[in-house]
């Protein structure tokens, strides 16, 4: 006599597209991008610093630099970095308020995520308006 044998459930192992499938709260999207904003800050460092170097060596590598960040895609990076920047920033200072035990509960929580993302994106839009020349 042969029985059936189901398959045992396996907990604990879990794709990235299980992990896709669930809905996180406003302040665990915030603690993501937190996370992700430092590490695009920490990959293109060098990658500046080189080109802050390279264009403080004379005026003639000052202006091919400045020639060089007037084109849109240059802009966009530029853009990317200052919103990681802030980003990293605002949301730094709600972690070290937390750390403060300041804003722990749920109604909290989420009102210092949107105040991270709001701040970060005003004070981005305010950057992109003066670097494609609005003022």
């Amino acid at each position: 006599m042969s029985e059936v044998v189901k398959p045992k459930p396996q907990f604990g192992k879990m794709r990235l597209i299980d992990a896709l499938g669930y809905r996180l709260p406003l302040a665990g999207l915030v603690s993501i991008l937190h996370r992700g904003s430092g590490m695009l800050m920490f990959v293109l460092l060098p990658f500046v610093l080189f080109l802050l170097d390279k264009s403080l060596t004379s005026e003639s590598s000052f202006s091919y630099f400045q020639s060089f960040t007037s084109g849109v895609f240059v802009k966009l990076v530029i853009l990317a970095l200052s919103w990681a920047y802030l980003h990293h920033f605002c949301a730094g200072i709600r972690h070290l308020l937390m750390d403060l035990h300041l804003g722990l509960d749920k109604v909290s929580g989420r009102q210092s995520a949107v105040a991270v993302l709001v701040i970060s994106l005003v004070l981005t839009a305010l950057i992109a308006l003066k670097l494609f020349g609005a003022f």
